[in-house]
């Protein structure tokens, strides 16, 4: 019984046959067969590419794609036609493969990038022993050809295919850090249009046939009339690097970022964003810590009671010229480093852009572990009085006992503060019931976190901490049961008239 053959897609590159992998180059050369994509009339810049590796006893098979899509009628007209020619293409390749010969079938860039191999590959991989060598994409080769760096740091790089319309373009083109418009063709004037829409056409850079002798690079406002189908459009990054920014005075700024209250999975896009940007991070060291430095970049850590000398060192930092993001857990704005900022950067006037990042709050957080307790109207209040006297916290906690709000309790108790929160247990308990639900959550989002529901009247105090942060029910707050044994805790979105809370 004779050994069927080997089937190798192999990514040839652009069209430069010096751009041809090591591994490509030896695959090519070994294999009695080679196919390759081709128009009529036409060697194609596959076959261009892996001429220098091809000899004479080779069986060469020449796939000539049957129609192009500006001959059909119809878009499904043209669909037909590919599978039909697909379909005859895999069952000639097949016949050579079941007598036992390697197949090498050239594929222009990357066969697994747009690349017309994956076609076969559908057809013939689950009934022959398969190999893919990948390649260099024509835009890897249009960036080194354009001299431009694509993308950056923690850039997003964008790929967009030309025929998906001016108007899907320009929302792709909006939204990335970086991109490349692939398939050009009858698509320029609509890639065109779409860039200057998304406000990206004076970056964007213009390649034609990356690599080969005919290649032409140039600004996207500098090219007219048709192009041809193996053409791109690069939009680099806007981000400078470091080198460039160090050609040109730039002024420094401030973000205040915020972390969430746990893992990465409450890190949001933006504050990944800042935080790679960024020359400079400062913060509590507990917080700093959990931040990925990547190279180049300075941190500043300190201890949790000075947030003014970190404020302050920041705002020097930015003076300067440095990119400086200051870390805070949970969301900056609330109880966190943002205030800080602010006051010290408003007494020293010197005019340094501040700009807060959201995060997610340790109040959400917590809240959403159990459903939805600050469902309806609800405020915040710090048990701590290192900063404000006892006395207006007790008052904000009597008036929002008597507007009967849900509540949000941050900073609960510490090693050296414990009896406030009993103090505040006995005013919620002149306007709430004993049952009032209570959420305790501690460390939520961290491998100690727990979460338990209790009530004011059986709410233990001595277990509470620094880490902990306590949600108290209004009149209306209902538990009910989880599906999964938790406890589900809601305040429902309406008010009934006739709630009232205790006297």
């Amino acid at each position: 019984m004779t050994a069927t053959g080997r089937l190798y897609g192999v990514g040839v590159g652009p069209g430069d046959p010096e751009l041809v992998t090591v591994k490509a180059q030896r695959v090519i050369e070994a294999a009695a067969v080679v196919a390759y994509p081709t128009a009529r009339n036409r060697r194609g810049v596959a076959r261009r590419a892996a001429a220098p590796y091809m000899g004479p006893e080779q069986i060469e098979v020449a796939m000539t794609y049957p129609v192009t899509t500006e001959a059909t009628a119809s878009r499904e007209a043209y669909e037909r036609l590919l599978r039909d020619f697909y379909d005859a293409s895999a069952q000639q390749l097949a016949e050579h493969l079941a007598a036992g010969r390697d197949v090498a079938v050239l594929c222009e860039g990357d066969p697994f990038f747009y690349g017309s191999y994956m076609y076969l590959h559908e057809r013939l991989a689950h009934r022959f022993a398969t190999e893919v060598i990948p390649g260099v994409t024509a835009f890897s080769a249009a960036a080194a050809a354009a001299g431009t760096p694509l993308a950056k740091r923690d850039d997003v790089f964008t790929v967009l295919p030309g025929t998906m319309g001016a108007e899907g373009l320009a929302a792709g083109l909006r939204g990335a850090d970086a991109a490349v418009v692939m398939k050009l063709g009858r698509s320029f004037e609509g890639a065109r249009d779409a860039a200057q829409r998304a406000g990206v056409a004076d970056r964007a850079v213009y390649v034609e046939r990356a690599s080969a002798p005919e290649q032409r690079v140039a600004p996207l406002d500098e090219v007219e009339g048709d192009v041809p189908y193996m053409s791109l459009l690069l939009v680099p990054t806007a981000n400078p690097t470091g080198a460039e920014r160090d050609g040109a005075a730039r002024p420094g700024r401030v973000s205040v970022v915020g972390l969430g209250p746990g893992g990465p999975q409450w890190l949001t896009p933006e504050a990944r964003a800042e935080l790679a940007e960024a020359e400079e991070l400062v913060g509590y060291t507990t917080y700093l810590a959990r931040v990925t430095p990547r190279p180049g970049q300075r941190l500043h850590a300190s201890d949790n009671r000075v947030e003014a000398h970190r404020a302050r060192l920041a705002l020097d930092l930015a003076a300067g010229g440095a990119r400086v993001a200051v870390v805070s857990s949970g969301d900056p704005g609330i109880f966190a480093m943002a205030a800080a900022v602010l006051e010290v950067a408003e007494a020293d006037g010197d005019g340094v852009d501040v700009r807060v990042v959201p995060g997610v709050s340790a109040m959400q957080a917590a809240a959403a572990r159990v459903g939805a307790p600050l469902g309806h109207d609800f405020c915040v209040i710090s048990l701590s009085d290192q900063l404000k006297p006892w006395e207006i916290v007790e008052r904000r906690l009597d008036a929002a006992g008597v507007a009967d709000l849900a509540l949000a309790l941050y900073n609960p108790a510490s090693r050296t503060r414990k009896e406030q929160l009993e103090r505040a247990r006995t005013v919620l308990l002149n306007h709430r019931t004993p049952d009032t639900p209570v959420v305790v959550a501690r460390a939520v989002g961290s491998d100690e976190e727990s979460v338990t529901v209790t009530t004011l009247r059986d709410l233990d105090c001595d277990a509470v901490d620094m880490r902990t942060l306590l949600l108290v029910g209004s009149s209306q707050t209902r538990v009910v049961p989880g599906t999964n044994g938790t406890p589900r805790v809601y305040t429902p979105r309406s008010y009934a008239p006739t709630a009232a809370p205790c006297a």
